[in-house]
């Protein structure tokens, strides 16, 4: 049977075109009401028009879908009900997938739609993260651009932006970071933001029983990776090294998503098995979480510019916020991460 799936939601099965949500819904009213003429209530169609797109959908299907039992009215065959799971599972997962590249279509044309040159603007470019982004879109005089930590240092130092967002990994000290020269620059600024703890996206209750980033390659598990450039990247990077795993053995190391949701949504989905991120991300999706470190997210400004102001802004914002996000710590709560002079 030759079925296809548009990107405008329409189902093509044995030549004939169907609306995938209304489609699962005709199938998921009947099945809740055991009645067409309920479900056509519930949806708000005729009798008529209902019946009219169940035999239709039988035509394409070749096989009932629906079956008249005495007693228990209209329910669905066998087949009836797979097709309903199967357009249900469907249907998740392209809410899914445009809920995942709106928000990514969201940050990327803010920088591109806002006149970074106008007076006053202050121009941000940032790691992608949630707690970060959530207070900076309550802000004003700014401009932010989401970017990989490497690009975001580099604009800075091109005098290209006034703030940078970046991380690094699991390192302690900054110095030792592939950023660490920033310290050694004496017009720079450059802060600690909060800590956070990143690790293993899984699907609910883990059924691959991944425990660490060897196992990837020992279960064949389906990865999505993170943009290049990346602080994510860069450190599942370092990990493959540490552990000798060359990246062609991970599967789907080459599928890059730009942000810790967009990561996020694919694995709760289906789309693929795991990636790496942000704890809060993995929480939001309602995905198993296993920890690889905890690292620090550092602001970089040039001393006595516009952008040491905005930096100092959002940190203000960001401690007087105080969100509650799992897997995070602020600044004046990690003694350990260290405040450039």
């Amino acid at each position: 049977m030759g079925v296809e799936l548009r990107i405008d939601g329409l189902i093509t099965v044995a030549g004939r075109e169907f609306a995938l949500g209304q489609t699962f819904a005709l199938l998921d009213a009947i099945h809740e009401t055991r009645s067409v003429s309920q479900a056509a209530g519930r949806l708000g169609l005729s009798y008529r028009t209902v019946w009219g797109r169940l035999l239709a959908l039988e035509d394409a299907v070749g096989q009932p879908l629906v079956t008249k039992t005495k007693g228990h009215g209209s329910v669905l065959t066998a087949r009836g009900l797979g097709l309903r799971d199967a357009l249900g599972a469907t249907l998740q997962a392209f809410k899914a997938a445009l809920q995942r590249e709106e928000q990514a279509l969201r940050e990327r044309l803010t920088g591109i739609l806002v006149d970074a040159s106008a007076p006053g603007l202050v121009r941000l470019s940032v790691s992608h993260d949630p707690l970060l982004l959530e207070v900076l879109s309550g802000m004003d005089g700014l401009v932010v651009d989401v970017v990989g930590s490497r690009e975001a240092v580099e604009r800075l130092v091109a005098g290209r932006t006034d703030v940078a967002g970046f991380h690094a990994g699991s390192e302690r000290v900054l110095e030792h970071s592939p950023f660490g020269s920033l310290l050694h620059k004496e017009d720079y600024a450059v802060k600690p933001l909060f800590r956070r703890e990143q690790g293993l996206f899984l699907a609910p209750g883990n059924p691959l029983r991944i425990g660490s980033v060897e196992d990837l390659a020992v279960t064949g598990a389906r990865f999505v990776n993170r943009q290049r450039g990346s602080g994510t990247r860069l450190w599942f990077d370092r990990l493959l090294g540490e552990a000798g795993i060359p990246p062609a053995a991970i599967r789907g190391y080459g599928v890059e998503e730009f942000t810790h949701q967009a990561v996020a949504a694919l694995i709760a989905s289906g789309a693929a098995d795991t990636g790496m991120g942000a704890r809060a991300a993995a929480e939001r999706f309602g995905l198993a979480f296993v920890p690889v470190g905890v690292e620090a997210y550092f602001l970089a400004s040039r001393g006595s510019s516009p952008g040491t102001d905005m930096m100092n802004r959002v940190i203000a914002a960001l401690h007087t916020s105080r969100k509650a996000k799992s897997g995070y710590t602020f600044v004046n709560e990690a003694v350990d991460i260290p405040i450039a002079p």
